[in-house]
């Protein structure tokens, strides 16, 4: 108890972050501070306890014995205060930065709505969100860089927890000349999302059901340059229904072989071992959102 005594709440916030995320300059962002700072408070910690709780490895620094058991230790401790806390006021209280990754289709159905609610009950919280594939977005949020995440799915991993969120159809379009043209009663240039994406696996399964060989197979990781392609030349693609919904009503786009049976599912996601009370209120309300199929 006077170890605990000569500590501050803030202390005990510093080290669990950068065992969270594994640097002291990724502990400093997340915090809006400086890595001189975070190395400051470090200091003091350990010269309060009067033990080591980082050790020099490389370039970087780890967690001693010692400082991988007091994580242990307190972490729960520090999670339940935080969720106390917050909980009492019904989190209209809550502050903080969380790191948000979202796939193309996501930001473009659910994610507005999501955002919308966040700023209107939760004002002190800001969120960080950033555009980009299933694999990266795996890798970031893994990594403790992000999160939550909203992805393409479904994701297995015993180190992430999901939750359904809804599912799109997938059509086949080419420009309305690609079709008078013929489409694929003569070899096509065909357009897709990268090999790490389910559209991707999608486009293969068709073509090969189909004994269809391509021209060549071209890869974009943006939906709406991939409509743009194909309506100024002459590919075909699968894409995300409500992504060419517009161009499909419009007449830009026309669909060239019949829908695949298999619907792109999503998911959100967060870290198995989150205890964030703030990033477990936003999963919670992550997980009631509806993609429109």
């Amino acid at each position: 108890m006077l170890a605990m005594r000569r500590l501050a709440l803030y202390h005990l916030e510093t080290l669990l972050w950068i065992a969270r995320l594994g640097t002291f300059r990724a502990a400093a962002e997340r915090l809006n501070t400086t890595q001189p700072a975070i190395s400051a408070r470090v200091r003091e910690m350990e010269e309060r306890l009067g033990v080591a709780l980082f050790r020099k490895e490389g370039r970087g620094m780890v967690l001693t014995a010692r400082g991988r058991e007091l994580v242990r230790d307190c972490e729960p401790l520090w999670a339940g205060f935080e969720r106390a806390l917050l909980r009492a006021s019904d989190f209209a209280g809550a502050t903080g930065i969380v790191r948000v990754g979202s796939g193309e289709i996501a930001a473009a159905t659910c994610l507005p709505g999501f955002v919308h609610a966040v700023e209107q009950e939760l004002p002190g919280v800001a969120l960080e969100i950033e555009i980009d594939l299933t694999a990266r977005m795996l890798q970031q949020l893994q990594a403790g860089t992000s999160d939550l995440v909203f992805l393409a799915g479904p994701v297995a991993s015993p180190g992430l927890v999901t939750a359904p969120i809804g599912s799109v159809g997938l059509v086949w379009a080419a420009s309305p000349a690609t079709a008078r043209a013929g489409g694929f009663a003569r070899p096509l240039p065909v357009w897709s999302l990268p090999a790490n994406s389910p559209i991707h696996g999608v486009m293969r399964e068709t073509l090969a059901e189909r004994g269809i060989a391509p021209r060549a197979i071209g890869t974009c990781n943006n939906v709406r340059m991939l409509v743009e392609i194909l309506i100024g030349g002459e590919g075909a693609a699968v894409l995300p229904e409500p992504m060419v919904r517009g161009e499909l009503a419009a007449g830009t786009l026309v669909e060239v072989l019949p829908r695949p049976k298999r619907k792109l599912r999503f998911e959100a996601a967060i870290r198995a071992r989150e205890q964030d009370p703030l990033i477990l209120e936003l999963f919670r309300r992550a997980s009631a959102l509806r993609i429109a199929s």
